[in-house]
């Protein structure tokens, strides 16, 4: 799109404040529209990382390059002390978006449950247990299982909030579980990564009755491929997603290896560097958002890149959601 034609388009569409606030929304009604887009549009999201402080800094240079603000704000419940400490913020953040138009996606890169509640990124979300500690992380009534509850206990009352609010969130735990980086990925099959994960479904969803999370899959585009061997099963999963590392965008192979995981499930790609373009968007027409990763908006694309994703027919911004 020309720069002229980007300009124009910005003067002329709704001011953010003119967007539908969403009112209090079951989780369903989500999984529903996100089902209905789903080869035909795509949601636009932003993630907005450390620090916790200002849990809303990348979704703003959005709008500054924009004059949009996307259709899906991403937070992290993050980590180390000093963000783990603002924790409301993030909450309050989703509120926000969520009374603004936008939907709401959060993330925990979370500690280990062999090591304190706060952590640093290297050494504590990045670092490795041992497949000893990681049976017993998953083995109901050991030390390290009962442990990683009470680490799970820690972001009950927040998630309890966005439940009274009638806030749905696509949350997105133990994400990227086919890589080796993080302390809970690297484990395929039923008593790995996938088991952990269904554990932490059931303690969330029915222990505390989190019934306002959508469950959000993850794997990243490693070319090892296998990613079905870290799923938990239908009955644990809402939305299946990928993040696009290893290379700029997925490739249709990528692509038709999530379809045949997801079946009649929503897909995403939940974690990206470069902003998606009109050819993909055709080709692979079955997502239903996308997410740019924070610091990578602007430092991997220009700013006619993000003004063109942003117009494309397809995407769908703040203000143009229309929930069931």
């Amino acid at each position: 799109m020309a720069a002229a034609a980007v300009t124009a388009a910005i003067s002329v569409w709704p001011a953010a404040d003119s967007a539908q606030a969403f009112p209090a929304t079951p989780r369903q009604n989500v999984l529903n529209y996100l089902r209905s887009i789903s080869g035909n549009h795509i949601v636009s999201g932003q993630h907005n990382k450390e620090p916790a402080s200002t849990p809303g800094l990348y979704t703003q240079q959005v709008k500054d390059v924009t004059g949009q603000y996307p259709g899906l704000w991403g937070g992290d419940l993050m980590f180390n002390a000093a963000d783990v400490a603002n924790r409301q913020r993030v909450v309050d953040q989703a509120k926000t978006e969520w009374a603004n138009g936008s939907l709401t996606a959060l993330t925990w890169h979370v500690c280990p449950p062999t090591g304190g509640s706060t952590c640093a990124f290297e050494g504590g979300v990045k670092s490795n247990v041992s497949a000893a500690q990681f049976s017993q992380i998953i083995t109901d009534g050991t030390a390290l299982n009962s442990a990683w509850k009470r680490r799970l206990d820690e972001v009950v009352p927040y998630l309890q909030q966005l439940r009274s609010a009638g806030v749905p969130v696509l949350f997105r735990p133990l994400h990227e579980m086919n890589e080796s980086w993080n302390w809970w990925g690297n484990r395929p099959g039923t008593n790995g990564s996938a088991r952990l994960y269904q554990i932490t479904h059931d303690y969330l969803a029915k222990t505390k009755g989190l019934e306002n999370l959508i469950w959000v899959w993850n794997v990243q585009d490693n070319p090892a491929g296998g990613w079905s061997n870290y799923y938990p099963g239908d009955a644990y999963v809402d939305v299946v997603s990928l993040d696009a590392w290893y290379k700029n965008y997925p490739s249709s192979a990528d692509y038709q290896q999530m379809r045949n995981i997801a079946g009649t499930k929503p897909m995403a790609i939940a974690e990206m560097g470069k902003v998606p373009t009109a050819s993909l968007l055709d080709s692979q027409p079955q997502w239903a958002w996308f997410m740019m990763w924070s610091e990578q908006l602007r430092g991997s694309n220009t700013n006619a890149e993000i003004q063109t994703a942003y117009f494309l027919p397809r995407v769908l911004n703040q203000g143009e959601i229309a929930l069931p």
